[in-house]
């Protein structure tokens, strides 16, 4: 097959959908991000997106029961949600999806104020069981991603309108 013959989606396909605003207003309201399933291994899906968030203002929280991890990119390591010192906005989980509830039960029990599950990681009765206790769920996205879609640009010579840091308004377009 030709290159000219590929045909590439405008949008990816998602199992959920969100209303952007919605998204948006949960990544610019959060700054303290409890990273459930955070790894070491600089090869994961999760310390990229650790290091991309981190790197852009938020505090990450890593969270790994692997004893051996202590630390990911200089920032200590819990092994609990209930082991961490400190307010939590969001709950971001990179667990097996038949985890999620059990997160949902402890995101709850930790006070977090939203609960989300990565790329993959849903499950309806979770996102039901924290909404009814008051907080905002996304499931099947992954927060690095989400960040970034509304400065994705069919040209690349454009430049990226980002807020100084997270919390803060974006400028206006």
């Amino acid at each position: 097959m030709a290159e000219a013959d590929l045909e590439i989606a405008e949008e990816i396909e998602h199992r959920y959908h969100y209303d952007p605003d919605y998204l948006a207003e949960i990544l610019r309201s959060v700054k303290t991000i409890a990273m459930v399933g955070a790894s070491a291994d600089k090869t994961k899906f999760s310390y990229g997106v650790l290091r991309q968030l981190n790197e852009i203002g938020y505090e990450i929280l890593p969270v790994s029961p692997n004893p051996k991890t202590t630390e990911i990119r200089g920032l200590k390591v819990y092994r609990s949600l209930q082991e961490i010192d400190r307010p939590i906005d969001m709950v971001d989980v990179f667990r097996p999806k038949e985890e999620f509830y059990g997160m949902a039960e402890q995101a709850i029990g930790v006070g977090a104020k939203v609960l989300w599950g990565q790329i993959g990681v849903y499950d309806d009765a979770a996102a039901a069981l924290a909404e009814a206790a008051g907080l905002k769920v996304v499931m099947d996205r992954c927060p690095k991603i989400e960040l970034f879609r509304p400065f994705w640009k069919p040209r690349l010579d454009l430049e990226l309108n980002l807020p100084d840091k997270p919390g803060a308004a974006l400028p206006p377009s």
